[in-house]
């Protein structure tokens, strides 16, 4: 279909008038060429390869104040110390019955981050192993951190600062936050880097968070748009592969342009998740419902239950006899046949399940409901 533009203007305005229509049409086109909600390529994907790495290790924490564990029911703490006391040139003699007080044994955890080399810091997490009452003002002793390989990468100890409180008086207890567990920053040194070959292959793969055939071609295209054409080429709906620079030194700039690239991701799928334990009911902006009818009631049952004292009589020579009594009530509020009308965006969802004024447990039974009718038109996903 041909458009035609009029412009009605005096001859010495004419001019003018071409100039602004103009102006108008480019102001327009670069509007439309924009991405809407564009979102930057490192917010959507990852480069596979760049990771951290869990550690983990059992240590012993000293120097705790009276709270550490009882010695007698966690024996895994009496034979760690006896074992590092050992190694120390300490000989406790056999059968020896330590009652200690202020050690406790522990688990320390912590992640090793991508490209770290040894002799940087990293934070770790320490936590009670045994029955230990409060790790507040102890000592971590050198514990190694292993791998997934048993491979030594780093060793931790330190002083552990938890921002709890607590005290404790004739079986009365009072405790603020958490007592058996913390963190010290900075606590473990790296002895040991993870190699990475990023892009040795001459390609660097980026795997996008969410698999969505429509986002990784629009980030083909991105790509493709700053690099030139075959750059990259989508795998699949979640990984993608780029071709990067031959030589190192030029990886780290070129992957620094690829993340700060604008990509608009495709709508995501229309979904429905509930939460069956907290009766939580959460929907994205792309749920639709269809015309439907709903009758909804809600079902109360009361018991009152009060004890009966039977007391005999006088010289009766019978005994006092305690008994329950329970009333039972169950009542059910009326349900109309309310009508669900069709909506075209979130808004109107919304305002449709309001109508039928349920409250989010009764609104999971429901929405159950409709998807089983074909109403609900989404995924509906129970976690």
């Amino acid at each position: 279909m041909n458009t035609t533009l009029i412009l009605l203007a005096p001859r010495g305005r004419m001019h003018t008038a071409l100039t602004c229509c103009l102006k108008l049409c480019l102001l327009l086109s670069a509007l439309v060429g924009q991405p809407s909600q564009a979102e930057r390529l490192k917010d959507l994907a990852s480069i596979q390869g760049v990771r951290d790495n869990p550690l983990i290790g059992y240590g012993l924490m000293v120097g705790l104040d009276g709270s550490g564990d009882q010695t007698m029911q966690t024996p895994f703490t009496t034979q760690s110390l006896n074992n590092m006391l050992g190694q120390l040139g300490v000989t406790v003699p056999p059968g020896t019955n330590m009652q200690l007080k202020n050690v406790a044994a522990v688990m320390v955890t912590a992640s090793l981050p991508p490209f770290v080399r040894p002799g940087q810091t990293i934070d770790i997490t320490v936590s009670s192993l045994g029955n230990a009452k409060s790790l507040r003002g102890g000592t971590l002793l050198m514990t190694p951190l292993k791998g997934s390989d048993g491979q030594v990468y780093a060793l931790a100890q330190g002083n552990m600062v938890i921002g709890g409180a607590g005290a404790s008086a004739n079986g009365s207890q009072v405790k603020i936050n958490q007592l058996s567990s913390g963190r010290i920053p900075a606590g473990a040194i790296v002895e040991r880097a993870v190699e990475s070959s990023l892009g040795g292959d001459g390609t660097v793969m980026l795997e996008l968070t969410t698999s969505d055939f429509g986002t990784a071609q629009k980030a083909v295209d991105a790509i493709n748009r700053n690099f030139g054409p075959g750059t990259a080429h989508a795998l699949d709906a979640r990984v993608i592969q780029v071709t990067a620079p031959p030589r190192p030194e030029d990886r780290v700039g070129f992957l620094a342009r690829i993340e700060n690239i604008d990509v608009a991701p495709s709508q995501a799928i229309a979904k429905v998740v509930i939460n069956a334990r907290t009766g939580s009911v959460v929907m994205n902006q792309t749920v639709r419902i269809n015309d439907c009818a709903v009758a909804h009631g809600n079902l109360s049952v009361v018991i009152n239950t009060e004890p009966v004292i039977s007391q005999p009589g006088p010289l009766s020579g019978g005994s006092t006899v305690a008994t329950q009594r329970s009333q039972v009530e169950v009542s059910q509020a009326g349900g109309a046949l309310q009508i669900v009308r069709g909506g075209a965006s979130l808004a109107d969802v919304i305002k449709g399940l309001n109508t039928l004024g349920a409250n989010p447990q009764d609104l999971v039974s429901i929405l159950q409901a409709m998807k089983a009718v074909g109403a609900l038109r989404a995924e509906l996903e129970i976690i």
